[in-house]
């Protein structure tokens, strides 16, 4: 499977809000970047948004970052679970410089992992 992503990722291991049409639904965050997210739905009605909410930590952190994204990719993985990859459309730069240097930390080329 080829990977159109541009930039450094990060893995991740997290909760996030993920609000479609206002109501909020549990997602896993798998990677990250300054330009969105990857992450797989838990229980999700088929609701076929492209405009999500976002609401999510970053591993360390307390503060609560809050960002709108859009749906530009999804999937079924091995187990059938369906996935996404959401492209932030408006994130504070607060949290974009937060999200930054935990990519920069954390990425798979990283000397600090």
């Amino acid at each position: 499977m080829s990977d159109n992503r541009n930039g450094k990722r990060a893995p991740v291991d997290i909760f996030m809000n993920k609000y479609v049409k206002g109501v909020p639904y549990m997602a896993h965050v798998s990677d990250i970047s300054r330009n969105g997210v990857s992450l797989s739905t838990l229980i999700e009605p088929q609701l076929g948004g492209k405009r999500v909410g976002l609401q999510f930590q970053l591993p360390g952190s307390e503060e609560v970052i809050y960002a709108e994204g859009e749906v530009v990719r999804e999937w079924l993985d091995v187990e059938d679970r369906e996935g996404s990859g959401i492209r932030f459309t408006l994130l504070a730069e607060r949290h974009r410089k937060m999200i930054d240097d935990y990519v920069e930390q954390n990425h798979a080329d990283s000397p600090w992992r």
